[in-house]
């Protein structure tokens, strides 16, 4: 069993010409069920978070704005999502499909969620496409209720996680490891527990060597009892928005080091997709699928 948080709001419309594929929210369930990577019994339609949970991460004054639609015209903008009704409904919905799978995945050893990985929303304000950070506040809620003690956050997004970075700065209890390019967005980096920046043009097999190196480290260094993955595509040569030039099956092998070693350390990881923008929609799905395709093998 594959457990995946998805709601078909995840799809959410954009203005004509938008960057941000929301295509793929629709599409990479269809992909699995196509595949029988997962079945329709593995996805699970979450409900909008109790603000309490969304609270123990972000500022209220901010999440107040955000539910009264209150936000200034610049706050929005550094979002990049013109601000709706839906899309913070959207946003709630993600992230209790994140702490949902995190409680699967103690029970199972892996879960997903079909959107997420909203790691630019710091405790105060969101940015590049990210308002609530799913990953965070799922983490804080495992804490909270003594789910789990240590928690590693494994983000490989060709983006820095800059605001799970500045939620996480202070606290021992969860260690942030973001691998990412150097040179991208976000062009201000946070400080996470390890940030490895990456020079332009790094392929497969520097990249896989890092990543290679520094999970099972990470893992017998801080002994988590709790690993969060984001698993951006956006590492891709053909990303638009990403400067890397790792190819699909680079990313794939990315994928099973990650699921391999959380399976051989019996630790439970819950996955959040990340970025992907690559010009063709179908190297985006096949990118994501390749992620659910190595669990599907690891924990059948």
């Amino acid at each position: 069993m594959l457990p995946i948080a998805y709601h078909s709001i995840y799809k959410h419309p954009l203005p004509e010409g938008h960057k941000f594929p929301m295509l793929k929210y629709e599409l990479l369930p269809q992909q699995l069920l196509l595949e029988g990577i997962a079945e329709e019994s593995d996805f699970f339609t979450p409900e909008p978070a109790d603000l309490k949970h969304i609270y123990a991460v972000h500022e209220k004054d901010y999440v107040d704005q955000l539910l009264n639609l209150t936000l200034d015209v610049k706050a929005v903008r550094k979002i990049g999502f013109p601000l709706s009704a839906e899309l913070v409904e959207r946003e709630l919905r993600i992230s209790q499909g994140t702490i949902t799978g995190c409680e699967s995945a103690l029970n199972n050893g892996v879960a997903f969620n079909i959107a997420g990985g909203t790691h630019h929303a710091f405790t105060y304000r969101g940015e590049g496409f990210c308002m609530l950070n799913d990953q965070a506040i799922a983490a804080t809620y495992l804490l909270n209720h003594r789910l789990a003690t240590k928690i590693l956050i494994i983000d490989l997004d060709v983006h820095q996680g800059n605001g799970t970075a500045e939620i996480f700065q202070d606290n021992p209890n969860v260690f942030t490891f973001s691998v990412h390019g150097q040179t991208n967005y976000p062009f201000k980096k946070e400080t996470s527990k390890l940030d490895i920046g990456l020079a332009t043009g790094t392929s497969d097999d520097e990249y896989l060597t890092i990543v290679n190196k520094y999970v099972p480290k990470l893992i017998n260094q801080e002994k988590p009892d709790f690993i969060f993955y984001l698993s951006g595509v956006d590492i891709l040569e053909s990303d638009k928005l990403g400067n890397l030039n790792c190819t699909l099956e680079g990313c794939k092998t990315r994928d099973e080091i990650v699921f391999s070693n959380c399976e051989k350390f019996q630790i439970p990881v819950q996955c959040s997709m990340g970025g992907g923008y690559s010009p063709d929609i179908k190297t985006i799905i096949n990118a994501h699928t390749n992620t659910y395709r190595v669990a599907a093998d690891l924990y059948s």
